[in-house]
């Protein structure tokens, strides 16, 4: 597998993962059991297609997860404030910077 294609895997897997703890959080504060359910059976799976994703790839993931972290927590950010309307703090981005510098760091290391 190509470094290009390793690196949108991991960025599809991020994205699902992220995607489906969104999923769950909605589930959760839902107050009717129809959506409530309808959201949980998303959520499972979204989650099971970033399993999937992260894990059918003959890929060392060891090396890989500085950047996948790098992704998740981007991701993660931009749905917590898009869809959940939850700001990052200053201490959110000074951690952000602190993880996507860790991740570029392990990522330019072990290739």
């Amino acid at each position: 597998m190509g470094r290009t294609q390793a690196i949108l895997m991991l960025l599809a897997a991020a994205a699902l993962e992220a995607g489906g703890d969104a999923l769950m959080r909605a589930a959760l504060h839902k107050n009717s059991t129809g959506p409530r359910l309808l959201l949980f059976v998303l959520a499972a799976g979204v989650l099971f297609a970033y399993g999937w994703t992260v894990n059918v790839p003959p890929w060392n993931f060891g090396k890989l997860i500085g950047i996948y972290v790098v992704f998740f927590f981007l991701i993660a950010q931009l749905i917590s404030w898009l869809v959940f309307r939850q700001v990052p703090s200053l201490a959110i981005w000074v951690g952000g910077g602190l993880i996507v510098a860790g991740g570029i760091v392990i990522f330019m290391g072990t290739s």
